[in-house]
């Protein structure tokens, strides 16, 4: 009697939302098919790796004409849970199901040809645990704890919230010990050897500090290190020992959710309300909320700590959704930072003519804050200063016929570096699609040979800041320094030694750093995102003006200075600014949730995009234009559903493609959850992959947008 055949289904990484058909032969492979197994497979002209999730007897093709799975890794299958994780990612996110799963995996094992080399790799690698490496640094035990952090951790370590589903928000002023508050009810978890725990971070240069943290609570621990900055083998190995449960702890960015932990029992989301946890390409998830969804599916606790919430996680916390634990004091009982706003239009903030103290260009500072650095650094404390623009000047300009550098494949400027940071030149870069070229000697329009500079950037403050106080060390943090040899790492322990006097830098030094010696934080023109045609802008304004203040005066104790910080703004009557202030962030959370309740903006209703790119706007525009009349033709537009007139993005063209965008709004999740999936259908039918047959249209669909 024949045998019947195994026939798997397999996705791969392919933005087609269907699977495909192969047959299995156990005596060649040397194993029976299972769910979840990754695999090799032919694929036209050539191989694929992916993902086996069916296995049955029958297939809608002629069997004779199936090609057969050609290899397996040297892999334990991906555990229920990861798969039931995968699979509601790619139905709310509306992204086919092999592009959510394949780009989670490493590298390393979708590399088939490299299979057979992995065994010796893992046996390298098995030598070397927990040899050398991170040294474990700022241990804080449960007796070192104030009163209010101990109140917060016995409710933590509360049996209900170990054994059960509770997202718990863990709301702390900067500096108030979060982190040792969450790693000591981590300690009690993973006291069982078999036990598993994620901690995410929004950013990678946040985790080296947060690994020595780690190392100095759990020495003898195995934790697995994810983030793109690590090299793709030991990212591999990684990956292979936390899907094996050989680590214990699983720390990383946002791509470490869709990590595989079969025994995962706690989940800590740090810095929750950090729109870094957004996915930006791809399937454009929010880990933060696949988080959520990971620990209510497999009933474990999830904690996330903020300083400065999310409207969302804030709200659900008040309204009783979320257990609510908040740090109202900093963990050593020094005083929170004082904040100083100084109004930019203010005549006696500014500089006179002739002033000897200003630098010899035009000041780019006010007076005020001059003479508050030099105090500062009289007092041996070290100044830090927040502008959100690297480069030498935003705009390279004429003054005879008005060029200016714009980019010729960007609706953006050229930015102007000095010679040094991406080159041994300087060089104007467009910072959306990365095009460089040489800086002019005259104007292309007019031959002018004296062109300008507009505005100003990390390079040139560093500049006036090394012209102004000669003898102090300047150090500048952003993108562009930390690719040279010392990376990123390497500048932070520069100014954690204290090796540094004033520190210039991008919102790269804003968040999560606990500095020592910090007395002054000084924030430059803020105001470039007070008013945005964002609605979020100024939540993130706020939460990020909060975070760098929190930078100052952290190693106070009790009833001591908390530091200062200066911000220049030309509205210091903001709200923004004013609930800085008072560092009532309640205040300014409840302020925002009213603005956005009388505008029935999220999180009062829910939102998703449509993105269309193509070589003509006008074809970008029809397109979606299109849509919006197929949608209101299906009756689908309604009080419940809007659908508003397509419009280009604020940055209209990248890389030579323009950009549009169709919003879909509604009161109700499901009713715009179904027209998502609708207009998916209709758009597959007359496209190959995502990119339209008719116009050449490349489409996507993005849920819960965080920037429109």
């Amino acid at each position: 009697m024949k045998a019947q055949p195994i026939v798997v289904q397999v996705v791969i990484d392919r933005p087609l939302s269907q699977s495909f058909d192969y047959l299995w032969n156990a005596e060649i492979l040397g194993k029976l098919p299972e769910v979840g197994q990754i695999v090799e497979v032919p694929f036209g002209r050539s191989k694929e790796v992916g993902v086996v999730i069916k296995v049955s007897a029958h297939s809608d093709y002629e069997i004779e004409k199936l090609k057969l799975v050609q290899q397996i890794a040297p892999l334990p299958v991906l555990d229920s849970a990861l798969l039931r994780l995968m699979n509601f990612a790619s139905q709310y996110y509306i992204h086919s199901l092999g592009e959510t799963m394949l780009p989670g995996i490493p590298q390393m094992w979708k590399k088939a040809s490299e299979w057979e080399k992995i065994p010796k790799k893992l046996a390298r690698a098995e030598k070397n645990i927990n040899k050398g490496g991170v040294i474990g640094d700022g241990f804080i035990g449960v007796a070192q704890l104030n009163p209010e952090q101990q109140k917060a951790l016995e409710v933590l370590l509360n049996e209900r919230l170990t054994h059960s589903f509770r997202a718990i928000l863990l709301q702390g002023q900067t500096g108030s010990g979060k982190t040792a508050v969450f790693l000591n009810w981590l300690s009690g978890i993973l006291e069982d050897p078999r036990t598993q725990i994620l901690l995410l971070v929004p950013e990678i240069n946040l985790t080296p500090q947060l690994e020595r943290r780690i190392k100095a609570y759990f020495p003898d621990k195995v934790m697995s290190v994810l983030h793109s900055g690590v090299s793709e083998s030991k990212r591999g190995i990684a990956w292979y020992e936390a899907m094996t449960g050989k680590a214990q702890i699983i720390l990383g960015t946002r791509l470490a959710v869709l990590t595989p932990i079969p025994n995962l029992r706690a989940i800590v989301v740090d810095e929750e309300n950090d729109p870094s946890y957004k996915q930006q390409e791809g399937a454009r998830y929010s880990a933060r909320d696949l988080a959520i969804w990971r620990a209510h599916d497999q009933s474990i606790p999830i904690l996330l700590s903020s300083a400065t919430p999310s409207l969302e996680t804030w709200m659900a916390a008040k309204s009783g959704r979320y257990e609510y634990l908040r740090l109202d004091q900093r963990a050593q009982g020094a005083r929170l930072p004082k904040v100083h706003l100084i109004n930019t239009r203010d005549p006696q903030n500014q500089f006179s003519p002739g002033d000897v103290q200003a630098s010899k260009q035009k000041s780019l500072i006010t007076k005020t804050l001059a003479y508050a650095i030099t105090k500062n650094l009289n007092a041996k404390k070290q100044c830090l200063i927040l502008i959100n623009r690297r480069g030498y000047a935003p705009v390279l300009s004429c003054g005879a016929c008005n060029w200016l550098s714009k980019c010729t494949q960007c609706s953006s400027y050229m930015v102007l570096h000095k010679a040094g940071a991406l080159g041994k030149s300087s060089v104007l870069s467009c910072h959306h699609c990365g095009l460089m070229k040489a800086i002019p000697s005259f104007c292309p329009d007019c031959g002018n040979a004296d062109l300008k500079t507009i505005g100003h950037g990390t390079q040139k403050l560093e500049d006036v800041f090394e012209e102004m106080w000669p003898k102090a060390r300047v150090l500048r943090v952003d993108t562009d320094s930390s690719r040279k040899s010392k990376g990123a790492e390497g500048l932070f322990q520069e100014i954690h030694g204290g090796n540094v006097d004033i520190v210039v830098g991008t919102q790269m030094i804003a968040k999560g750093h606990d500095y020592q010696n910090i007395g002054l934080v000084a924030v430059l023109d803020a105001d470039s995102r007070l008013y945005s045609t964002d609605f979020r802008a100024a939540e993130r304004l706020f939460a990020q003006l909060v975070q760098v203040a929190g930078r100052a005066g952290r190693a106070g104790t009790n009833g001591q200075e908390g530091g200062e910080i200066y911000i220049e703004t030309q509205y210091p009557q903001a709200a923004v600014f004013q609930y800085l202030l008072r560092h009532d962030v309640d205040g300014f959370l409840r302020h925002v949730a009213n603005e956005r309740d009388e505008a029935k903006l999220p999180p009062f209703s829910y939102q998703a995009l449509v993105h269309a790119e193509a070589k003509s706007l006008v074809k970008a525009i029809q397109f979606l234009n299109e849509l919006k009349g197929h949608l209101k033709k299906q009756g689908l537009i309604n009080q419940e559903l809007r659908v508003y007139d397509p419009v280009p993005k604020a940055v209209m063209r990248v890389a030579g493609s323009e950009r549009a965008q169709l919003v879909i709004e509604s009161s109700n999740r499901k009713a715009l959850q179904d027209t998502l999936e609708l207009i998916d259908q209709q758009l597959r039918q007359d496209s190959r992959g995502r990119i339209s047959k008719a116009l050449r249209i490349r489409w996507m669909i993005e849920r819960d947008p965080i920037a429109i």
